[in-house]
């Protein structure tokens, strides 16, 4: 049933956009772009996040900024989102999967016990369900990890996975505890992209976020239209100066099939990504890690065994 919706234009303002049109399996379930491209060729102001590791992981956080709580939730905000599938509201998405015959004996079957027999919570809990049976294919590095196989990585990549876990500090963040790895620390870190542009602007973007928040309303849509509110991260749900510029670690499973990277999708190239983390890090310890040539290329060998 989640899979049927996943894939239905239909469901979007102008019948041309589906939750694969961003999310495609051909590329991880990401689209490519830098950032999303949604209804009558809108542009968001966030890359698309993979959704291949939600099933493993166990979240309890969604978004770049971990505005929901709860996948059903998290899979519904695009549907009604003016720059993703544009939908007015969920009473809309409601009128035409109700007024849709295929849908009727499917539900049914999904839901035989649901009155009324189609509901926005039906929905959710579809969606999130096909969502959670994403899986990554076994990894060379998971293979490594459950044998305690060397033969599974090739010799640089071993290096590399000794950088990662030592002088490079990544695995402080992207953390390889658990079966499967999954990756990630699940918490917020700034790594100063997108600040610049907007630093001149801080005092008045946080004073009116501030101001619409107590206001309500949908504040993903807001992040999705305004690109300069959209760099402040986590501040948008907390409104903490402290989370300022703070965006969730992304798991790094695939990380060399979902280019580019960062929550603005800035960074192009898995290359360029390595040299702003090391900046980044060098930074954060006080020091700088002087990376070789050669051990940057041992540390990108690890990623591509990810």
């Amino acid at each position: 049933m989640g899979k049927q919706l996943f894939n239905d234009s239909h469901l979007s303002a102008d019948g041309k956009v589906r939750c694969a049109s961003c999310h495609m399996p051909e590329k991880d379930y990401t689209d490519g772009r830098q950032v999303a491209v949604g209804v009558e060729g809108r542009t968001g102001t966030r890359n698309t996040p993979s959704l291949m590791t939600l099933a493993d992981a166990q979240e309890t956080a969604f978004f770049w900024d971990g505005r929901r709580s709860a996948l059903d939730q998290a899979v519904m905000d695009p549907l009604t989102n003016p720059v993703e599938m544009g939908l007015h509201d969920q009473a809309q998405l409601l009128e035409r999967v109700q007024g849709d015959p295929a849908y009727a004996q499917a539900f049914k079957q999904a839901f035989p016990d649901a009155k009324p027999a189609i509901s926005s919570e039906h929905m959710a809990a579809a969606l999130a369900a096909y969502v959670r049976s994403l899986r990554s294919p076994e990894s060379a590095y998971d293979r490594y990890a459950a044998r305690h196989d060397k033969t599974q990585l090739s010799p640089r990549a071993l290096l590399g996975l000794a950088i990662f876990q030592g002088k490079g500090h990544c695995a402080e963040c992207h953390r390889l505890e658990g079966t499967p790895a999954m990756l990630t620390d699940h918490a917020y870190h700034r790594t100063g992209v997108g600040l610049d542009a907007i630093t001149a602007n801080l005092p008045a973007l946080t004073e009116d976020v501030i101001k619409r928040s107590l206001q309500g309303g949908a504040l993903g849509n807001r992040v999705a239209t305004h690109a300069d509110e959209a760099q402040l991260g986590r501040f948008n749900i907390t409104q903490d100066p402290a989370d300022i510029g703070l965006f969730r670690t992304p798991s790094l499973r695939d990380v060399s099939h979902t280019a580019p990277y960062m929550h603005d999708g800035s960074v192009a190239t898995l290359d360029d990504a390595i040299d702003r983390e090391v900046y980044y890090r060098s930074l954060q310890a006080g020091h700088p890690l002087q990376l070789t040539v050669e051990e940057r290329e041992d540390l990108k060998s690890f990623l591509q065994a990810l």
